[in-house]
């Protein structure tokens, strides 16, 4: 994928976000075939008819009701064990025909080019981020009229698909083309029906992070230091006592709380995260076997939606590769950050900062642990 997701999906992203804060639904037309090539209708064709793919990656809904998975599924053996869940694709077939939208769920775990913009997008907004699509035929409607706990985008890749969407004004019609897409702040009442044609649509939901969250995680070793020895007996009778005793609880527990390094609470929310992440590998086999091959004139480039991030520990630097971390000696920083500014290179560009072997033991190191990759 080129360029910015948080482009793709909404335009300028300076104004998309001065749009996020105040809670608004943002329109945002984007070039088709950019959008189409994330998911077509032959790509969920072979999801469904020639990947095995399984619930609860799978669900089909009609008319506002969850189809239950027997009427779509079956069981099979492998290796002489059983195996649950797998979708019967005659039955989904037949039961999309007859007017019930089959969903494609956590569809970040297991299609590509959904993986790419879903880790692209989780750097640039730094919130947890995943993707659903919905297939449904002509004229149906898979869910009634609700709302999401999160944020979400919403784009059309085939056919069309009316939205009504509610607002503080009423409700407001929106019609989504291959091309569009759209964004749904938290809470926003919605539903959808396909127009003349079979609809495909994705929606990225964002599972934000909360100032609530970051002090309560910055704040979890204060608490867990207050003792959980029992309240004294007798306090029903005299809670004066007991208020007396809480309020120098609270004040010893103020001062802690004054004591805390923002700073370092931060460093440690980013940390989390940019190690958190699910792995994503693609192209790794190659990479796996290239290793040895590599040498000073091996084209290198950035893996997509991958991380990163130093943080300096005196003589050490810890690098957030996104599901992981590493430790390497303090030394390497120059190197690190002349890597850092270029999306492709070749071990010989690092010649200024480290000497042939340094530089190609780096290098093999960072495409074994998934940072880089071999051009292919």
């Amino acid at each position: 994928m080129s360029g910015s997701a948080l482009d793709l999906l909404s335009g300028d992203a300076q104004t998309f976000l001065s749009k996020v804060w105040a809670s608004q639904v943002h329109l945002h037309r984007a070039e088709p075939n950019d959008l189409i090539g994330l998911l077509s209708l032959d790509d969920v064709d072979t999801l469904l008819t020639s990947s095995a793919i399984r619930t609860p990656s799978v669900r089909l809904a009609k008319d506002g009701a969850v189809l239950p998975e027997s009427a779509y599924t079956r069981g099979a053996t492998l290796a002489g064990k059983q195996l649950t869940g797998l979708v019967d694709s005659r039955k989904a077939l037949a039961l999309f025909a007859d007017g019930a939208t089959i969903v494609f769920q956590g569809l970040h775990r297991y299609w590509q080019p959904i993986t790419n913009l879903i880790a692209e997008l989780e750097l640039e907004l730094g919130h947890p981020c995943q993707a659903n699509a919905y297939l449904t035929p002509p004229g149906s409607q898979g869910f009634a009229v609700h709302s999401d706990s999160h944020d979400v985008f919403v784009f059309q890749t085939a056919g069309s698909k009316q939205w009504e969407v509610h607002g503080p004004d009423g409700a407001e019609d929106v019609l989504l083309e291959p091309g569009l897409s759209m964004y749904l702040p938290t809470g926003t009442p919605h539903a959808a029906r396909a127009q003349d044609t079979v609809s495909l649509h994705v929606t990225v939901g964002i599972n934000q992070l909360t100032w609530r969250g970051l002090v309560e995680r910055s704040l979890a070793d204060v608490v867990g230091g207050v003792s959980d020895a029992h309240l004294p007996a007798g306090y029903l009778e005299d809670p004066a006592a007991l208020a007396d005793e809480l309020a120098d609880r609270l004040e010893a527990l103020a001062t802690e709380i004054r004591g805390v390094d923002a700073t370092a609470a931060v460093e440690s929310e980013v940390r989390r995260f940019l190690t958190s992440r699910n792995p994503r590998l693609s192209g790794g086999l190659h990479d796996v076997l290239a290793l040895d091959a590599i040498d000073d004139v091996t084209m290198l480039r950035r893996r997509p939606g991958h991380p990163c991030v130093l943080i300096e520990r005196g003589d050490r630097i810890d690098i957030l590769l996104g599901d992981r971390s590493i430790d390497v000696p303090a030394w390497l920083r120059p190197a690190l950050d002349e890597l850092r500014a270029r999306r492709e290179l070749t071990p010989q560009d690092l010649a200024d900062h480290l000497d042939p072997q340094s530089r190609l033991v780096l290098c093999r190191r960072l495409v074994r642990e998934g940072l880089l990759e071999v051009s292919r």
